[in-house]
């Protein structure tokens, strides 16, 4: 099925790259919504299957083309191909995604850099015009689950240890005023699986996946660094407050990153396999937070 599939990208591929005929094609992703081919190690290719990812992959390239020149830290330039199939091509950034323990294994200036550079990241995003990122086609981010739908899909599914904790955190999410910043266009998808990060020299060569950026309250923008590190989170969220004179809540911070977890996992309630995943996150995060009934509002984290 993998071959066919393959067999039937190069074909489209091909039409509009006549030139990579002798290249090596390998299929690198096949999620619900799209695929992805690597040629050669030096292009990808992403093909998406239904309408919804089709208007994803339209919105990503036109919001990818505002955002491109804005940021200091490189990002795909991705160009449409109209086919039949759609599908995009850009240059593949290189470097490797960057997992929990790639950052554990960072010496102290390393951290210091990733953070600086996710921080002025996520600044040069925050400035840009809301207006120009409507008409680039960037709307608001997709909201998560009610706490009554997380009480009733995720708390059954959670080990009963983690389960006050977990009560805790809903309860604190429903009581968050709205976000002091109000909404911001912003990345909000800022884990290590989307970044390109060079494990020689030590720092950040790129950002990519772009689809579900959007309008969304600003503090939740920083949720997502969390999945590598808490410290990570840390250092961005204090370099970003240099940089741009907002002071952030870190208890905001901490209560948002928990519950996405548990969003998550009522998400997903009935897949078994990601089930686990999602617990095994929150499992992190509670490690991490073994306080966070104790602390009060405006402690940090």
């Amino acid at each position: 099925m993998a071959k066919t599939k393959l067999k039937k990208f190069r074909v489209a591929i091909l039409r509009d790259f006549p030139s990579l005929f002798a290249a090596k094609f390998k299929l690198i992703g096949d999620g619900w919504d799209s695929a992805a081919v690597d040629v050669d190690r030096k292009l990808i290719f992403k093909f998406p299957r239904k309408k919804a990812a089709r208007e994803s992959l339209r919105r990503e390239a036109g919001i990818l083309a505002i955002v491109r020149p804005a940021l200091s830290v490189t990002v795909p330039d991705l160009r449409l191909h109209e086919g039949p199939p759609l599908f995009s091509s850009h240059l593949k950034l290189k470097g490797q995604q960057l997992e929990t323990e790639d950052y554990d294994d960072l010496p102290e200036a390393a951290r210091e850099r990733l953070g600086k550079d996710l921080a002025r990241f996520y600044a040069e995003l925050h400035s840009l015009d809301p207006e120009l990122m409507r008409s680039a086609g960037a709307g608001p981010i997709a909201p998560w689950h009610r706490p009554n739908a997380v009480r009733a899909r995720a708390l059954p599914l959670l080990p009963g240890k983690l389960v006050p904790l977990a009560k805790t955190v809903i309860e604190a999410y429903k009581a968050l005023p709205p976000d002091p910043y109000g909404m911001i266009f912003g990345f909000f998808d800022g884990h290590g699986w989307n970044m390109a990060f060079d494990g020689k020299k030590q720092r950040l060569r790129g950002i990519y996946d772009f689809a579900d950026s959007g309008f969304g309250p600003l503090h939740q923008d920083f949720i997502y660094a969390g999945m590598i590190s808490p410290d990570l989170t840390g250092r961005i969220v204090a370099v970003y407050e240099s940089l741009t004179d907002r002071t952030l809540d870190r208890r905001r911070i901490d209560i948002l990153t928990g519950y996405h977890h548990l969003s998550e996992l009522a998400d997903f309630s009935e897949n078994t396999d990601l089930q686990k995943e999602f617990i095994r996150d929150f499992k992190v995060w509670a490690r991490h937070h073994a306080d966070f009934m104790a602390r009060r509002p405006g402690e940090a984290l």
